[in-house]
């Protein structure tokens, strides 16, 4: 009796979720996430081309909906130049909206889609996976003990490798090697406490590309903290995901693999498997089942910054 009646309780919490975008990143993180977790449960998915094995797919958002009514959230995993109007379908049809990052092409986008949830009454998540890195909040901490001196990242990956024939990256509102950048962007504003501004951006940009491959960037915080930030989409051999954080008493504090490795004065802290989009997930089944939304835009806002006051380099032509 004690059982059946929690399995009941169970079923009647699940949340039935639509993916739209089956392309890398929805079947390598969301799909396994989603299915991992005994509060979701993915009905279906939406793609003009893609067809993952094991995924009900349909060409577009609206003939999922139409086949599945009983959707209530859906997952958007498109690039992000057409989120702005996916998401207004999305939310237009009564649907909570799970946002892959970059929420949206621009701040503006990002604050309709925010508005617009927020007008409807449903549930909207602007989803920075990487703060959910297992040691990023160790991170915070041990920064909130003590003041800091300088904080440095370091973020070169192979874009050959990660995105391959993905070319919108490069396009306008593809943000370029942003596009990882952005996740560095999102543990900086939550491990440091105050913000961030942007003082210089050195943006080289190949000549057949709208976004750049390479960025150097000089910031700030309002209190006058040191950072900068070292980005390349062209790193060959090992790839790196790095924070390196120096106290004013000289501890050193190195946050690697993404978030996923801390070592502090050359001792290893923490060093696990990641974990981001399933402590995400659960954070978007809290967030509709509270009625509340989660629109953070500084690690946008920090990119947006860079593109107003940085100084556009011509660099080689990329080639795939």
């Amino acid at each position: 009796m004690f059982g059946f009646g929690k399995s009941k309780v169970q079923k009647k919490n699940v949340l039935k979720i639509g993916l739209i975008g089956l392309g890398k990143i929805a079947v390598d993180q969301h799909v396994p996430s989603i299915r991992s977790n005994p509060n979701l449960e993915l009905v279906a998915g939406a793609s003009p081309g893609s067809r993952p094995e094991g995924i009900k797919a349909y060409n577009t958002l609206a003939e999922m909906l139409k086949a599945h009514p009983e959707i209530e959230a859906v997952a958007v995993c498109t690039p992000p130049q057409v989120r702005l109007k996916v998401a207004r379908e999305v939310i237009e049809a009564g649907r909570h909206v799970f946002l892959e990052k970059p929420p949206a092409a621009t701040i503006g986008e990002a604050e309709l889609i925010r508005d617009l949830a927020a007008a409807k009454g449903v549930s909207a998540l602007a989803s920075w996976h990487s703060r959910y890195a297992p040691a990023v909040e160790a991170t915070r901490k041990w920064m909130g003990e003590r003041p800091i001196k300088s904080v440095h990242i370091v973020w070169k990956e192979n874009v050959r490798q990660w995105h391959p024939g993905q070319t919108w990256i490069f396009e306008a509102g593809g943000m370029g090697v942003f596009d990882p950048g952005i996740n560095s962007l999102s543990i900086l504003t939550r491990i440091v406490r105050d913000t961030v501004l942007v003082k210089k951006a050195d943006l080289h940009i190949p000549s057949n590309c709208d976004a750049p491959i390479q960025v150097e960037m000089d910031m700030q915080t309002d209190k006058g903290m040191a950072i900068r930030a070292d980005y390349d989409f062209l790193q060959t051999g090992v790839q790196t995901w790095s924070i390196f954080v120096e106290s004013e008493a000289g501890e050193k504090l190195t946050l690697s693999m993404g978030g996923t490795e801390l070592e502090i004065d050359g001792k290893t802290i923490m060093k696990e498997k990641e974990a981001e989009y399933s402590g995400l997930y659960a954070h978007f089944h809290d967030l509709v089942k509270s009625g509340t939304s989660d629109v953070d835009l500084s690690p946008l806002r920090i990119v947006a910054d860079a593109f107003m006051v940085g100084k556009r380099i011509e660099a080689p032509s990329y080639i795939e």
